[in-house]
């Protein structure tokens, strides 16, 4: 997420263009989340970089959010800071690699869309902070919405029997 957000939809009186703010700078910060979408749970952590040690801190606040006895099953894809050798995976998470190059198996993928279309996008951030909190109050709205992250996670194909 950052400064060079995409322009998205937006409703608008017919015959009408209206404004779409968009700016030039660069700065950025990245989200890294998970949900359950059977318990409408989720997990995230804004973070200035994708890294390894990134990643584990992530697993780690995963792993927090697992009841006890309770074991997750994590599906990411093949990004290089998603299987390396370096994260330190909890003894609570299983790690599921995707095939490569499919995005629509990837449940995250329809959350990061959902935020962007519609909390995150269209808007001018002031500085690196404000994109941070903009990012923080998106995720804590979602969560706040157990049935919004049920209704978007759900595959049908995973659970056919």
């Amino acid at each position: 997420m950052g400064q060079k957000n995409k322009i998205t939809r937006r409703w608008a009186p017919r015959g009408s263009r209206p404004a779409a703010p968009r700016d030039q700078r660069t700065a950025s910060t990245f989200i890294f989340g998970a949900v359950c979408p059977g318990e409408g749970k989720g997990a995230a952590l804004v973070l200035p970089f994708c890294t390894s040690a990134a990643m584990s801190v992530h697993l780690a606040e995963i792993s927090q959010m697992v009841g006890p006895g309770r074991h997750a099953v994590l599906l990411l894809d093949q990004a290089g800071w998603h299987l390396s050798d370096r994260v330190r995976v909890p003894a609570n998470i299983s790690l599921l690699p995707l095939p490569p190059k499919c995005p629509e198996l990837n449940v995250m993928e329809n959350v990061w869309q959902f935020m962007r279309d519609n909390w995150l996008s269209n808007r001018i951030f002031a500085a690196h902070d404000d994109i941070v909190d903009h990012c923080c109050h998106a995720w804590n709205k979602l969560v706040a919405q157990p049935w919004l992250i049920m209704s978007i996670g759900v595959r049908d194909r995973a659970h056919v029997a």
